[in-house]
């Protein structure tokens, strides 16, 4: 499928501008990433070696093995409903769930009956999704977004650098108070203008006090909104969450900004090419927990994803594969060491569970 010219996106948004004012950066992500016609989502594939960029699910299988297992750990745990939903955010082009239904077959009960739900709004990664996993065995069904729909039952959620992806705001600190970066044009080309008159957002300027002229606040209230739905389902009729992206730990970040654009596996202009590259900022896993606590949740992590695969036995389970094939090896390793090593994936992404107060603690944590 050939995407469409990045100018006519380009085109679109400077339309939109001069139609209504500056746009926030939340707003010029969400089309850039999303919009219909000329989305980076919406038209086109840009997972693994020949797209954009790689997630761990493409690195290795047993990203996603380790997933599948730790659900069906946290169901076994909770006494082993037999109603209960598997739900990924976000699932690319279906590998890591592909991956999780493989390794769940340990436990057929678990698989008996299990509504498995794909939250994917692109209709080009729903068609590569259904292709990989028409040999799951797994009755699989589409929404495009997560609601209140999924609440009926034990939820079980995966979401691999979905949170990444969702729109933030940005705030600077000036001298007239904490201004929101705006998307505005300026000769014919899109850029950025501060907006004249401070934020009243009063949490902002206390949780912020010693921050530098000059200094970022980047905000994402679609993803606490998000976290608190997703702990409320999980607190009030059980399962579990699991979040994997990279972020900040316990703290907030320093203040500097982390929305970046990447495409062929570099880094581009955030601005350039609405729609040709991936949008993504680094996920506050301060304000998902804060969020997910408010919601009724019990939080686990962040946990240096490096540290987690470990202790749910990734390198185990590598291991094993190498006994069965011995050529592979040197790749099992390298995928290994690239999925957990301090200097690589290890520490930059973090994993966090959220699970019922009653709930026992669930493995990796």
């Amino acid at each position: 499928m050939n995407a469409p010219s990045s100018t006519s996106l380009e085109e679109r948004i400077i339309a939109l501008i001069a139609a209504q004012g500056p746009i926030s950066v939340a707003q010029y992500m969400t089309l850039a990433l999303h919009d219909a016609k000329g989305g980076y989502y919406a038209t086109r594939q840009p997972f693994g070696a020949a797209g954009d960029f790689m997630t761990a699910p493409e690195i290795s299988q047993m990203f996603g093995e380790m997933l599948g297992l730790w659900c069906v750990q946290v169901w076994h745990d909770q006494g082993q409903p037999r109603h209960k939903r598997l739900v990924e955010l976000g699932p690319g082009r279906g590998t890591m769930m592909a991956d999780a239904l493989r390794a769940a077959k340990v436990a057929p009960e678990f698989l008996l009956g299990l509504d498995v739900v794909l939250v994917e709004s692109s209709p080009a990664l729903q068609k590569a999704q259904a292709e990989k996993l028409k040999d799951s065995g797994a009755a699989i069904r589409w929404a495009p977004h997560f609601d209140d729909s999924m609440a009926d039952r034990p939820l079980f959620l995966l979401a691999n650098e979905f949170f990444d992806a969702m729109p933030v705001r940005q705030y600077v600190k000036t001298e007239r108070g904490w201004c929101e970066r705006m998307v505005v044009t300026k000769n014919g080309a899109l850029d950025f203008a501060l907006a004249p008159t401070p934020t009243p957002h009063a949490a902002i300027a206390a949780s912020r006090a010693g921050a530098p002229d000059g200094g970022i606040y980047e905000s994402a209230p679609a993803s606490t909104a998000l976290a608190e739905a997703i702990a409320r389902i999980v607190a009030e009729k059980g399962g579990g969450a699991l979040l994997l992206d990279y972020g900040y730990g316990e703290n907030p970040g320093d203040y500097g900004e982390t929305l970046q654009a990447v495409g062929g596996h570099r880094f581009a202009d955030v601005l350039a090419d609405p729609g040709e590259n991936d949008l993504s900022a680094h996920v506050d896993f301060a304000a998902i927990a804060g969020a997910a606590r408010h919601g009724g949740a019990a939080v686990y992590g962040p946990r240096a994803q490096g540290e987690f695969l470990a202790d749910l036995g990734i390198t185990g389970r590598a291991e094993q594969l190498m006994k069965t094939n011995p050529a592979a090896a040197q790749n099992l390793f390298s995928a290994v060491e690239r999925l957990i090593g301090p200097d690589q994936m290890g520490n930059l992404f973090k994993a966090m569970a959220l699970l019922p107060p009653s709930a026992a603690k669930p493995p990796g944590f």
